[in-house]
């Protein structure tokens, strides 16, 4: 029987709940390195993210000048990317060289969209009279000279740190804090702990591989649980609307403004203007992987709330005009109204209670 310790945040206290089970699925993913510029706080999912895939596609950022931050495989890939979306990239790279594969150095330098600064430091962002981002000031390292740089945008690819914390001490972890499983396996160096995703992937931080990793994980601890005579199997019945509210396309002659769950402008349009319950609008991009971490916790607390709420997904990329109309700079992002008025905008992936608390609050 594995012991495991969990830190919950209650309300405005920490509640240490002990948690025994035989088996352990540890995907806690890796958080993205940050520069900790003055203005990075106040311009976060407001023009820096640290995503090109979840925020590039933003109608905000299409046909503008962006930059990315970085040197290495990560940075070269994204400044790539951004190329689909942006009038020019523009690549700030604290080196006299790139760091990335050779392969993508080539791609990178006869890529007539990007341009790459060496030996350049970002100190900081600039703002315009509206406060929107507008620019990035930059620092030779060689000459110590100051320049400013027109850009919408800023990415960071500067790494990530895997978030292990809770293993330190009890698995074993490499040097930069990833965990260690043996090699084509998900298997720890404890028996019945298996590690999936980014916590335990420096190298590809890819979602299909990520997703791999996950099925991996999830037969190796059902294997485990069999081979030991210790596998229960527990299913739970989907609701009929459940099934199909989210696999059906959401055109006019379809909608039902009795449903709880859906999806497209036309949706939006009309329970904007027609419901009197809160509406979560949720705006997604197809490549955004953290988009598809979101989706179930919201699906979870809309389904505890039913008839009180609604939930509509956006595709930031199908609706461009409904997207920036909202503002919309990053996805994923919700956004709550009632009453034909915008209560909130909460960006990224939280915790389920952050979304019931502002439900319960408002309903």
């Amino acid at each position: 029987m594995l012991n495991l310790l969990v830190s919950r945040p209650l309300l405005l206290l920490s509640k240490v709940v002990n948690v025994k089970c035989h088996s352990i699925i540890y995907a806690t993913g890796a958080t993205a390195k940050r520069l900790r510029l003055p203005r990075e706080e106040e311009f976060w999912s407001r023009g820096i993210s640290a995503c090109a895939i979840c925020d590039g596609a933003s109608p905000l950022f299409k046909g503008q000048v962006l930059a990315v931050v970085g040197g290495g495989d990560t940075a070269t890939e994204e400044a790539l990317y951004l190329t689909k979306y942006a009038r020019h990239v523009h690549l700030l790279v604290r080196r006299d060289q790139l760091r990335a594969s050779k392969a993508m150095q080539d791609r990178v330098i006869n890529n007539p969209n990007i341009t790459v600064h060496y030996n350049t430091e970002t100190v900081d962002v600039l703002s315009n009279t509206k406060g929107q981002m507008s620019g990035i000031l930059l620092r030779r390292l060689d000459t110590g000279e100051e320049t400013e740089l027109e850009a919408k945008g800023l990415f960071y690819g500067i790494g990530h740190s895997p978030n292990s914390q809770l293993l330190e001490g009890q698995v074993e972890l490499d040097s930069s804090g990833y965990v260690l499983v043996r090699e084509g396996t998900s298997n720890t160096s404890v028996e019945g702990v298996f590690a999936a995703g980014d916590v335990q992937d420096h190298e590809w931080r890819q979602a299909v591989t990520a997703a791999g990793s996950g099925c991996i994980a999830a037969l190796s601890a059902e294997r485990y649980l069999t081979s030991n005579n210790l596998l229960v199997e527990f299913h739970q019945p989907q609701t009929e609307e459940a099934k199909k509210e989210f696999t059906q396309r959401d055109v006019q002659e379809k909608f039902d403004v009795t449903l709880t769950k859906h999806k497209g402008q036309y949706a939006l349009r009309k329970l904007y203007h027609e419901s009197p319950r809160v509406i979560l609008v949720l705006y997604t991009s197809p490549t955004c992987g953290p988009c598809r971490t979101l989706k179930p916790i919201l699906n979870k607390v809309v389904d505890e709330y039913h008839s009180e709420v609604h939930l509509v997904e956006i595709d930031i990329e199908e609706d461009q005009e409904i997207a920036e109309a909202a503002g919309i700079m990053g996805t994923p992002c919700v956004q709550f109204f009632k009453n034909k008025e915008m209560l909130r905008t909460i960006s990224g992936v939280k915790m389920k209670k952050e979304y019931r608390e502002f439900i319960e609050a408002n309903k």
